[in-house]
């Protein structure tokens, strides 16, 4: 057996001390347990992924025909990405994130689907505020070809649309803002988002009010620190 704890990267960032750790609980089995802490506030943690790739899996889903242009806001342990990128009919991935760090830990390879990421010719990394880029349609996504729009938006950044990482971010969840990121979408588009909260009536009437068609879905999982089921939720917005 190797190490049970060990600190495998910490650095400054822009919003607080951002730190790459990896465990293991021999209780829970010989695997490598993969975790990201800003200051002391855990982000992600690789015990938990299935609502993660259920972004992809969902968000593509409701998508017709092939040559697929996504986005995925958020890059975490990639596991939205690195699923996204497991459909065919995806040529290009852009994956956007706003810590340099976390970037430079996928193209280090030092998280292990940094490995699948980096070897896949459609996806590429793009340093940025995904916020920010969300309401700039002359700039958009995409710093190569901006003003560009795409077929799916796959967002997993805040922990819901009401439990924020910074309380900037609370705008975008309007429908003033999701109208203008839509605006880079394609007819027919598909904007999906990660809460790990219950469904919300009130954010819901905000999906409702900015595309043809919404839904939450509600992805179960497993939790072994409760010895029961917990869940997270997925929204899907599609445009016109």
């Amino acid at each position: 057996m190797g190490l049970l704890f060990e600190e495998i990267d910490i650095q400054p960032s822009v919003i607080g001390e951002i730190s790459l750790r990896r465990r293991r609980i021999p209780a829970l089995g010989d695997r490598d347990i993969y975790e990201v802490k800003l200051g002391d506030e855990f982000l992600m943690s690789s015990m938990f992924f299935e609502a993660e790739i259920a972004l992809a899996d969902l968000g593509l889903a409701a998508l017709q025909g092939d040559n697929l242009q996504v986005v995925v806001g958020g890059l975490g342990l990639g596991y939205t990405a690195v699923a996204a990128l497991k459909d065919p009919r995806v040529s290009e991935l852009l994956i956007v994130d706003y810590l340099e760090t976390v970037i430079r830990w996928h193209q280090q390879e030092k998280v292990p689907l940094g490995k699948e990421l980096n070897a896949d010719s459609r996806s590429r990394y793009v340093h940025g505020s995904f916020f920010e880029l969300a309401v700039a349609q002359d700039k958009g996504f995409d710093p190569q070809c901006p003003a560009r729009t795409f077929d799916a938006i796959l967002l997993d950044i805040d922990h819901s649309p009401r439990a924020l990482l910074h309380q900037s971010n609370a705008s975008f969840y309007t429908v003033a803002n999701l109208a203008r990121m839509s605006q880079q979408l394609r007819t027919g588009g598909v904007f999906a988002l990660w809460s790990q909260d219950p469904p919300d009536s009130e954010f819901m009437q905000v999906m409702d009010a900015v595309f043809t068609r919404a839904a939450a879905h509600v992805v179960p999982f497993f939790n072994p620190f409760q010895n029961g089921e917990a869940t997270n939720t997925i929204y899907l917005g599609v445009k016109a």
